[in-house]
């Protein structure tokens, strides 16, 4: 019990396939004991048989866009290995609608699973970290909400989806700035186009060539890297991963944003 408790531990939501599935290897092969989440649990299964875990990892099927479900998850990983190091905010809605056609309802489901669940997981997992970096000032808990680059530049269609993954990237700054003092780190990893069922639900080859997406693994690598801390020093920051084609973009992007609005004076008193 006590070498299951020396084994850091993270928890992976939307699991069942893509970044996630990629995420939860990648985090396996590094020595993490592994909380799966996810609605599909035979898929959730193959992940699990795709890590190399030494049986140290826990299935859990949810509905994440149930912030009760994702608090619940949070007090699953604990009760299970006695500790929380990473928590991957994954699972995530992604429709592309006109404005036309996008309703009300459209809205509160991206903003629930892409906002609301990622909120919910982190208030549950604050205490946790809390006490640990207490009892243990070396021990450092690291939260990494998976956000898209549609936070900047959204293309037309996302109007929920890029206003729940701002939503996502505020939590972060917020999160961040209230972390520093107790050792815990939060990011955003904002990825362009990558090869998902999620990407091809919204766009076809012709839109967005395959040659010029990322794979799942691509962003996975990215997430473990910030799991052991290569990025702590970007903490309350949005982190950019994007193909050659699309680094391209977003350089001239950068540079054409790169003076902040104008601070409209108000009148003295």
């Amino acid at each position: 019990m006590n070498a299951m408790r020396e084994r850091p531990v993270a928890i992976v939501t939307g699991a069942s396939s893509g970044i996630g599935r990629q995420a939860a290897v990648a985090l396996s092969r590094r020595g993490f004991a592994l909380v799966i989440a996810a609605r599909r649990r035979a898929e959730l299964q193959h992940t699990a048989a795709m890590c190399p875990s030494d049986g140290l990892i826990e299935v859990v099927g949810a509905d994440l866009s149930d912030p009760e479900q994702a608090r619940l998850l949070v007090a699953r990983a604990v009760d299970r290995f006695g500790r929380l190091d990473i928590l991957v905010n994954n699972a995530g809605l992604g429709e592309r609608k006109p404005m036309s056609q996008t309703t009300a309802g459209d809205v509160e489901r991206a903003l629930r699973l892409n906002a609301l669940a990622p909120a919910a997981a982190m208030i549950a997992a604050w205490p946790i970290f809390e006490r640990q970096h207490r009892e243990h000032p070396s021990r450092i808990g690291r939260v990494i909400n998976v956000s898209s680059m549609a936070s900047f530049d959204p293309f037309p269609g996302f109007f929920a989806y890029a206003a729940s993954k701002s939503a996502m990237d505020m939590l972060t700054l917020s999160a961040a700035r209230e972390g520093e003092p107790i050792g815990v780190r939060v990011l955003s990893i904002n990825p362009g186009a990558v090869e998902t069922e999620m990407l091809r639900a919204a766009f076809n080859t012709s839109e967005v060539p395959a040659d010029q997406s990322l794979s799942p693994s691509d962003v996975a690598e990215v997430i473990a890297r910030a799991a052991q801390g290569e990025f702590d020093e970007n903490s309350g920051q949005r982190i950019p991963v994007l193909s050659p084609a699309a680094s391209a973009w977003f350089a001239q992007w950068s540079l054409a944003h790169r003076w902040p609005v104008p601070v409209v004076p108000t009148p003295r008193a």
